[in-house]
């Protein structure tokens, strides 16, 4: 999922993911593991140095609301980097490790509820997305 204020980020977060599904696929026969972490907000300081803007007329309300919150929550984030890592380690180490791994509770709750959101959506229109055969 994505928010307003970090489009680039999350296209390369969208890249990785797409790029990690189908290396997980084409390695599994070799026996490798593709691991997809998907933390929430965690104390590393990422938003720090944040240099974005939403100086554009019109980005106050999304993109501007954004780094005002991530500007309060830097530094406050829930997150623990040190059991951030231990869960990591604890996939990687599993005989059956999952490919996603969400990380704290808002990495659980974001990802759970864009499931959420996209399945509505797809059921919503899925008589006219499903009609799109020849014939149909």
């Amino acid at each position: 999922m994505s928010f307003p204020g970090v489009a680039a980020y999350s296209a390369t977060k969208f890249a990785l993911e797409g790029f990690s599904e189908a290396l997980a696929q084409e390695v599994a026969p070799l026996g490798v593991k593709v691991l997809i972490v998907e933390p929430g907000a965690f104390r590393t300081n990422l938003m720090f140095s944040s240099t974005a803007s939403a100086e554009i007329a019109g980005y106050e309300e999304t993109v501007g609301a954004f780094l005002t919150m991530s500007d309060k929550a830097t530094g406050n984030e829930p997150g623990d980097p040190a059991k951030a890592t231990a869960a990591v380690l604890s996939a990687l180490g599993a005989d059956a490790p999952p490919l996603r791994l969400p990380l704290g509770d808002m990495g659980v709750d974001r990802v759970l509820g864009h499931l959420d959101s996209v399945r509505t959506e797809v059921l919503a229109w899925q008589k006219v997305t499903r009609a799109t055969a020849f014939g149909d």
